[in-house]
């Protein structure tokens, strides 16, 4: 009985004991061991960490999340913009055409907004598109009638609703006025996209978390 006895408070020291070391090693270990899951973290809410802090500006603080939240913008004004230019001239439904008016409306005026952001807190701009957005406009380039509308609408979609996470995000979190507003403006403007894309009945819900 005693043995039994003692050998479950031996179990039980050891436990405490590992927990103890678990604890200290944690405290110690350089967090650099943590930043590839950190950098993970940054990417599944949308974002990435330019690695200079947060600025001080007339506008209230601006974090390493606004900064990218406003080159995002410009970043998608500039394949969005061309995108929807091509769906006003090549669509072959108006439900295709009018998305295509509200995407260029919207990001003129998103793109207005991001550059004058930049100028005020002097962040850099994209002023070309990614190598993914070169793609889709690719896809769209190289693609005529019904399949033009497809593409058209499956690329913008599912990067809207990408975006959107973001813009959400930043809207709750920002500290930063100018960027509040931006990002109060982008919600209603993105949701729009959203929706006038769904309106044209060709959005494959199934697909929209493959994003590439």
């Amino acid at each position: 009985m005693k043995s039994s006895m003692l050998t479950g408070r031996a179990i039980g020291t050891v436990l405490i004991v590992v927990a103890l070391v678990a604890t200290l090693a944690a405290l110690v270990m350089p967090s650099k061991w943590f930043e590839g899951n950190r950098a993970t973290a940054l990417a599944r809410a949308g974002w990435q960490d330019d690695g200079r802090g947060t600025w001080k500006s007339k506008y209230g603080p601006l974090t390493p999340m606004d900064r990218d939240f406003i080159r995002k913008v410009r970043s998608a004004g500039l394949w969005e913009g061309p995108a929807g230019r091509s769906a006003q001239e090549r669509g072959t439904t108006e439900s295709v055409r009018i998305a295509g008016d509200h995407l260029v409306d919207g990001h003129e005026e998103l793109d207005k907004r991001a550059i004058a952001c930049s100028r005020a807190m002097n962040v850099s701009l994209p002023n070309q598109p990614t190598g993914s957005q070169r793609k889709y406009l690719n896809d769209m380039d190289t693609s005529s009638g019904k399949d033009f509308d497809k593409i058209f609408v499956a690329h913008t979609r599912k990067q809207h609703g990408v975006v959107f996470g973001l813009v959400g995000l930043v809207r709750d979190q920002t500290r930063n006025s100018m960027v509040r507003s931006l990002a109060t403006r982008a919600n209603t403007i993105v949701l729009d996209h959203i929706t006038v894309l769904e309106d044209t009945g060709l959005v494959k819900f199934e697909e929209l978390n493959d994003v590439k």
